[in-house]
C-alpha cells in the first residue's frame, strides 16, 4: 500500500475527530423529499446495518447512557403518550422496553426492534414486570405484519435512527387499521436557524457513535409518508404526536436517507 492509499483509506485529523458528513442542507445533499435519496439504496442498506451494530453493541449499556434524558423529561412524556393506546398495540422500536411499565391492559401487545441484544433486554424487563408482551426481531421499513393489523401503533425515539424514516413510517400506516392510532415521540432539528446548524453539525458526531441524528425533521417525514396529522405537542425538540394512516400516497419514489 502506498503512502497516498494510506491517506485516502485512513482519515485523519479532524475528519477522523468528527466524524464528517455533509449537514443536511449543504449543496453535496440538496433533496426533494424531507430526507433526500441516494441514487441507489446499497450505501443506505450499509448505514442501518451499522446503526443496528451500534445498538447489538452498546446494548448491555443503553439504560444507563440515556439515563439523564430519561430524567430531563422523557419518561414523563413516554407516560403520557402511552396512557393513550388502545386495542391491540404494535410497538415499533422497542429497544430495551422502556416503555413497558407504561402500557395499560391493552388486549395484545407486540414489539419489534432491530437489534437483537436489544430485544434480550426487553423480554428480560417483561419478565420482570410480568408482562406479556410478543417480541421479535424485524426492521420497520419491511414489517411482518398484515395490512390493518393493529389499532395503535407506537414509536418513542425510533425515526431519529432508521436509515430510510419515510418507508417506515409508511410502514406503521400500513399496519394500522383505518381510524386507529399512530403515537409517536421524537425529537426534531429545532426551528433557530443557529440552533437547527448547530445540530446538523452534532449528527456528523451522534450518527457515528450512538446511531441517531439530531436532525431529523420528522413532522415532514410523517406527512411525506402519507400519514395524517391530528395533534402535536411541542416542547423545545421535542414532539409528541398522534397521527393516523392517511388517504395520500407515500413519496416513496425519492427514498430517504439521513442528514
Amino acid at each position: 500500500m502506498t503512502d497516498k492509499t494510506r491517506k485516502r483509506e485512513f482519515p485523519y485529523g479532524w475528519e477522523l475527530a468528527f466524524a464528517w458528513c455533509p449537514p443536511d442542507d449543504t449543496a453535496a445533499k440538496a433533496r426533494a423529499t424531507p430526507d433526500a435519496a441516494p441514487e441507489t439504496t446499497s450505501a443506505e442498506d450499509d448505514d442501518q446495518l451499522q446503526v443496528t451494530r451500534r445498538y447489538d453493541r452498546m446494548a448491555w449499556l443503553y439504560d444507563v447512557y440515556d439515563a439523564p434524558m430519561e430524567w430531563l423529561g422523557t419518561r414523563r412524556r413516554r407516560r403520557r403518550l402511552i396512557s393513550q393506546v388502545e386495542g391491540d398495540v404494535l410497538e415499533v422500536g422497542v429497544g430495551t422496553g422502556k416503555n413497558l411499565p407504561f402500557y395499560p391492559g391493552c388486549r395484545h401487545l407486540t414489539g419489534i426492534d432491530i437489534s437483537e441484544r436489544m430485544l434480550a433486554r426487553a423480554r428480560a424487563r417483561a419478565d420482570r414486570l410480568g408482562i406479556t408482551v410478543h417480541l421479535q426481531v424485524a426492521d420497520v421499513t419491511d414489517l411482518p405484519f398484515a395490512n390493518n393489523s393493529f389499532d395503535t401503533t407506537v414509536a418513542t425515539s425510533l425515526f431519529c435512527s432508521v436509515g430510510d424514516p419515510i418507508t417506515g413510517l409508511a410502514e406503521v400506516g400500513r399496519v394500522t387499521k383505518p381510524g386507529g392510532k399512530i403515537l409517536l415521540l421524537e425529537h426534531v432539528r429545532p426551528l433557530n436557524p443557529l440552533l437547527g446548524w448547530l445540530a446538523d453539525l452534532a449528527t456528523a458526531i451522534t450518527r457515528r457513535l450512538f446511531g441517531f441524528r439530531a436532525n431529523r425533521r420528522t413532522e415532514d417525514n410523517i406527512e411525506a409518508a402519507g400519514l395524517r396529522i391530528d395533534r402535536v405537542r411541542r416542547e423545545g425538540v421535542w414532539r409528541e404526536i398522534e397521527a393516523r394512516p392517511g388517504a395520500g400516497e407515500p413519496r416513496l419514489a425519492n427514498k430517504p436517507r439521513g442528514e
